[in-house]
Formats: structure tokens, sequence, C-alpha cells
């Protein structure tokens, strides 16, 4: 199991824990131990479930408990995944979430399944190479997230989850065709101001949809009124539209300053203070929030803002909320799916098992 690491530095490392082990035998045989916990190794299962999915099952779960109760086995959970203790964080709400997440999965100590993740495919157009990113969520901590481009769109599935957004879900979407042209330093640590910019787009690509719309259902008209498919002409024309905005994206990029002076606006909330105070370009975006268990899931407009090709940041405009994001450096082999479209079904199956 690969851990983020310890709440809000995100540039630290990865933390490494194994979960089981494997002794092949003679005559094809083959015994599990269960790492989890801490008496060490004890017997454990393996079953492939299906293609790219397997499960494993701890025999001896009384390894997982400590003489001193949930009590100390929440304790030793907080040292470990958080790097403090309980008498360190003052917040309320925090120690609420904090006791939710070890709940949740404190459950499933004993029996886990695994499921193939394909790093995303890149292309010569991306704005970054695609990937894994460490990401500060708040109260949360820190989660992980997969970047992964989609012509006019960016996407950041998360990959690891908590009480509200859980994993598989698009924790963020950035709108590649809409460049925001950022305030001077000064008007920039004005909120108002940057709701303002940000607003105005939200409208913008809330009419530009509805418009979208509404050529669709003509041409859905005229096509039944002629009674044939539609004609290559109409399909050449929404393909060079589509080229049209990713060029016109393309050469916003170009004249965008190779790095422009960037501060968090007054009263929006980083758990890391330490974000870099110069960006490449920024970007309109939506970020997904929901109640606990997912509940009333809605987009909220916010700000995508690249820093550099291994950090970028999210502004959640409704929530006055910053999340700094750093690439995960860590080599995974065999990691690059076979082929773009069975990338995009993957993102789908996990986004289903999500909901």
């Amino acid at each position: 199991m690969y851990l983020p690491p310890h709440d809000p530095h995100v540039d630290d490392p990865m933390r490494f824990k194994p979960l089981f082990r494997i002794h092949l035998m003679e005559r094809k045989c083959a015994t599990v131990e269960c790492m989890y916990g801490h008496k060490g190794p004890h017997n454990g299962h393996i079953q492939i479930v299906k293609k790219d999915e397997f499960s494993t099952k701890c025999n001896q779960t009384d390894h997982h408990r400590m003489s001193g109760g949930r009590q100390e086995e929440f304790r030793t959970w907080l040292r470990e995944e958080w790097g403090r203790t309980l008498e360190d964080i003052f917040h309320e709400h925090m120690q609420e979430l904090i006791l939710m997440k070890f709940i949740y999965t404190s459950q499933y100590d004993n029996c886990l399944t695994y499921r193939r993740i394909y790093l995303p495919p890149s292309s010569p157009e991306d704005l970054i190479q695609p990937g894994l990113f460490k990401g500060t969520y708040g109260s949360h901590g820190l989660e992980i997230v997969m970047l992964s481009f989609h012509g006019r769109k960016a996407k950041g599935t998360k990959i690891t989850g908590d009480p509200n957004i859980p994993a598989g879900q698009q924790t963020v979407e950035i709108d590649l065709a809409h460049p925001l042209q950022l305030p001077d330093i000064e008007n920039l640590r004005d909120f108002s101001e940057l709701s303002r910019i940000v607003l105005e787009v939200q409208e913008q690509v809330r009419r530009e949809e509805q418009e979208r719309e509404q050529r669709q259902e003509g041409e859905e008209h005229s096509q039944q009124a002629a009674s044939q498919p539609a004609s290559p002409l109409g399909g050449g024309e929404g393909a060079e539209g589509e080229e049209t905005a990713a060029g016109a994206e393309g050469t916003t990029q170009d004249k965008a300053p190779a790095s422009q002076p960037f501060v968090l606006p007054m009263g929006v909330i980083s758990r890391n203070e330490d974000y870099p105070r110069t960006c490449r370009i920024c970007f309109y975006g939506t970020g997904l929030i929901a109640g606990h268990g997912f509940t009333s899931p809605e987009r909220t407009p916010g700000v995508f803002v690249l820093f550099d090709d291994d950090r970028f940041g999210f502004i959640w405009l409704e929530l006055k909320s910053f999340s700094l994001y750093s690439r995960i450096k860590v080599s995974f082999q065999n990691a690059q799916a076979p082929s773009r479209e069975a990338f995009e079904e993957m993102l789908k199956n996990i986004q289903s098992l999500a909901t």
C-alpha cells in the first residue's frame, strides 16, 4: 500500500506499507501471509476473482487487535496515518472527520478487494504530463488524485476518498477552452474580484452549453424532416469546431507569460501555506462537493492554477478553500493502459463502484 505523506506536506515522498506476501513452494503450492497489524506476519488467503481483480482475506484478525482496545488502535492509526496525536487536533469538525475515516477503514482490515488501475495516456497537446498527484483536502488530509486529459477537458479523479467524496468520483474538472486572466497581484488579494471573474466565465459557459444544445436539437429536427442520417459535412463541422477550440486554447497558452505572480485571495483557507508564488496559466473549472456519505453532490465553480510541470492548485470558490497538488514520482511498472478506450472504460468502472 502506498500512503500519502503526512498532511499537509504534499511534496514529501509516498510511504510504503506491505499488506500481504506470498511464498511460492514446490509442486505449485503457495502460502499467503497477512502483514497487517503490529504482531508480525500471520495466516491469510488470496483469491483471483476475475481478470484484473483479486481479493485478500486475513484468517487471524486477532493479530490486528491491540491490548489497549479500539482506543489504542485509533491512537496508533492516527500517529501513523496523520503523524500527530488527538491532542494536536483542536478543531472539533476535523476530529469528527478523522474518527469517521478510522471507522470506515478499520471495518475492512481483514478482507480487501484489489482492482487494476491504469495510468492515464498522454499526448503532446497535454498541458502537463498526466498522472497521479497528492492533494490537500482541508480537514480530510492528503488524498490521491489522477489527472487525465480528454480533449477540451481535464479531469481529476479521486483514487483515495473521504467520508464526503468517495474514491472514483471526479473531484475537479478543468475547462481548457476557458483560460482565466487573473487580476494584478494587489487586486488578486480581493476575493470578491476573483469571484466576479469566475462567475462571469461560469455564465459564459452556461450560455455556450445552452446554444450547443439548441443547435443539436435543431440538427435532429432537420434530420428527422429529411428522413436521412446526418450529412458528412455536419460531422466535419463538429470536429473542426473542437480543433479550433483546442487551437485557440493553445494560442492562449503561447501568448501567456512564462510565469505571473500569484497569491491566494484574503479569506481563502489553505492547509499548506508553502504554495508557489508564481503560476503559468489558470483555467475555469468545477469542483465536486457533497455532505457526509456523498449526499447532495453538486459541481461548484473554481479556478485551476498551473504552477509548473509537477504542481497545480484548485481554488474552491464556494468553500473559500485551496487545494495544492504535487506529482507522485513513484515509477509504477506495467501500469500503462493498452489503449485510450481501455483507460476510459476503467474510469467509468471505478466511478460506478463509488456510486
